[in-house]
């Protein structure tokens, strides 16, 4: 996992005209963006990806088509996972008038983040080409760089389009120095909707040991196609130490919600868990992999913001 690197962004925008918005955003924000991109860098528009001669170069198949290499971590995969997440706002406001700001996170992985002014460009000609049921139209004020300490730098402004030098990346080897003490118990607080599948079903009963291995599978595919990684073997340890792990409070409720996809030109249910669940233990193994989940999220939906959740309390 040490080679593990990724970066946080704040994009700041301003309404020109009325935007209308479903409560949760992250699913029109990726589909937006991922039109626009594919328009700006894609030289083969109307053709399919994997039949494309450029399909290993191209950055919108990187980003958006990529194929599972054949190794046996990520054959179960149809698809690879995606080296981005876009982390809507949390409000459920609908209308924003023109005046109005809001903003949303863009986190990428490894190799992605050079391909940081190819989605500032996106946004940028996202909002000139408008965004929601009645395509409102907004302006890129601003992109901030978010370090691990929470301190916010300015490197892309909106009035004269420039792209500042931009701080160097987040890696494994950050989150495990500046960790939190380890604790008895630990609370997290899920967001937005998680969904994780086993055996074909989601789950609904949430435990340790599912949701650590989850993480651990996430951050290792994502390292070894995204960083440089190489392909470990599963760590059959840390995962039987997982079942000592137990439950002490649980407040979690399954949250409805349906997106629509253009792919499938149909409505998708994508409900999932929020709210809270403490875990008590020795979880001292396993901080540095949920410090990191709160940065690259868990479970299915990511690229669109599901699987956010924050550590809030520890005893």
């Amino acid at each position: 996992m040490e080679h593990f690197s990724f970066s946080r962004y704040c994009f700041v925008v301003r309404v020109k005209s009325d935007l209308y918005l479903p409560p949760f955003k992250g699913s029109t924000l990726r589909g937006g963006f991922g039109h626009v991109f594919r328009k700006i860098v894609c030289v083969n528009k109307d053709g399919e990806c994997n039949n494309c001669f450029l399909h290993e170069k191209c950055i919108y198949a990187r980003v958006f088509e990529s194929s599972p290499p054949s190794r046996h971590f990520v054959r179960k995969y149809s698809a690879a996972p995606r080296p981005f997440i876009l982390c809507p706002p949390l409000t459920k406001k609908t209308h924003y008038q023109p005046g109005d700001t809001l903003s949303f996170e863009l986190t990428l992985i490894g190799q992605s983040i050079d391909y940081l002014p190819y989605f500032i460009y996106s946004f940028i000609e996202l909002g000139k080409r408008g965004i929601g049921r009645e395509k409102g139209k907004y302006g890129l004020i601003e992109v901030r760089h978010k370090a691990l300490n929470g301190v916010e730098t300015v490197i892309y402004t909106g009035h004269d389009q420039s792209l500042k030098s931009i701080p160097l990346a987040i890696t494994w080897n950050d989150i495990v120095e500046n960790g939190i003490p380890p604790s008895p118990t630990l609370t997290l607080f899920f967001l937005t909707p998680l969904r994780i599948k086993e055996k074909g079903d989601l789950v609904i009963d949430l435990t340790f040991p599912t949701l650590i291995a989850r993480l651990i599978e996430r951050m290792n595919v994502l390292s070894y196609l995204y960083c440089g990684g190489s392909a470990p073997e599963e760590n059959q340890a840390l995962l039987k130490e997982a079942q000592n792990i137990k439950v002490k409070a649980k407040s979690l409720r399954w949250y409805d919600w349906e997106r629509y996809s253009n792919r499938q030109k149909s409505r998708m249910k994508m409900g999932g868990l929020i709210g809270t669940i403490t875990f008590s233990g020795h979880l001292s193994p396993f901080m540095p992999y949920l410090l990191l989940g709160q940065y690259i999220h868990v479970g299915q939906g990511t690229t669109f913001g599901l699987g956010k959740y924050e550590i809030v309390r520890r005893e």
